[in-house]
């Protein structure tokens, strides 16, 4: 790929905390990641090497290049593009109990205003199967995409759920897998992402949607912030109901059963979604 070299990648998957991983890295100044998921081995390919190259800073002694995109997991070109231009490269999945991930990955698009407030029509197995929400979830079946192409060792499995309980020895396992002897800082112990969090919204941001590209260079300053938040309101989501998390369990099941044989990977507590998806983490994306 042009003269870059890459020394790893996390691929996924989404709403699973990859941004507090991402950013944990990036603390520390020998770890380079660009800011902006790439989508390079997925949605950006025809741009080219350059494209892709010109993201990063030219290479310093010692400095390791990594990136993050998590549509690396879930896009089927994605792993034989890897593949032939990065070789054997580390490569990073962290993972969540795929009832609370698709309902997370819901809230996400529906305070952007982009699904309606019947949750069901996106969540339900017996009507969505082949949705995003729910497709995004079996991933032991994207995974196998992967080890037809690479050997195990180079990925590592991390779980969602050990962010929240122990962050430090999640990093730790991240620098082991990519070879950084460094010091790595603390992790980040702030949320990233936080759905509870004050939201335009939704029913107004079809009506601002046209003035992104103007407020986008100034979004940071106060009088923008103060307008932002002005009008900004915590998001009264459609609730998750135990019947339709139950439905999602035994979707995911036969997956989830196969994610732990490819991974190693004790997910057991994944059978109890409703906990999952109520509980308020303190890290990470949700």
């Amino acid at each position: 790929m042009s003269d870059l070299r890459l020394d790893f990648l996390i691929i996924g998957a989404a709403k699973c905390a990859t941004t507090w991983l991402q950013n944990s890295l990036q603390a520390n100044p020998q770890i380079f990641m660009p800011d902006p998921e790439m989508h390079y081995f997925s949605r950006e390919y025809a741009r080219g090497p350059d494209w892709y190259r010109s993201a990063f800073p030219a290479e310093k002694a010692g400095q390791m290049f990594g990136e993050k995109s998590n549509s690396y997991l879930t896009e089927e070109a994605a792993a034989a593009r890897i593949a032939a231009d990065c070789g054997q490269i580390p490569m990073i999945l962290q993972l969540r109990d795929p009832v609370a991930r698709a309902y997370s990955d819901y809230c996400m698009l529906y305070r952007r205003g982009s699904v309606g407030p019947n949750v069901e029509e996106y969540l339900d197995p017996r009507v969505a199967a082949d949705g995003r929400f729910l497709q995004n979830g079996l991933y032991a079946r994207h995974i196998n995409r992967f080890l037809d192409l690479f050997p195990a060792r180079c990925f590592l499995f991390l779980r969602f759920e050990d962010v929240r309980t122990a962050p430090e020895a999640q990093l730790a396992k991240v620098a082991e897998h990519i070879g950084f002897k460094g010091h790595l800082e603390p992790p980040l112990s702030q949320k990233v992402k936080d759905r509870h969090a004050a939201q335009i919204p939704p029913s107004l941001r079809p009506i601002l949607e046209p003035f992104r590209p103007v407020l986008r260079p100034v979004r940071h300053t106060a009088l923008v912030k103060g307008l932002r938040n002005a009008v900004a309101r915590e998001v009264n989501y459609p609730p998750l109901s135990a019947d339709l998390a139950a439905r999602m369990a035994d979707h995911f099941a036969p997956d989830v059963a196969e994610l732990e044989r490819l991974s190693g990977l004790d997910v057991s507590e994944w059978l109890r979604p409703m906990e999952q998806v109520n509980r308020r983490e303190p890290l990470g994306e949700s």
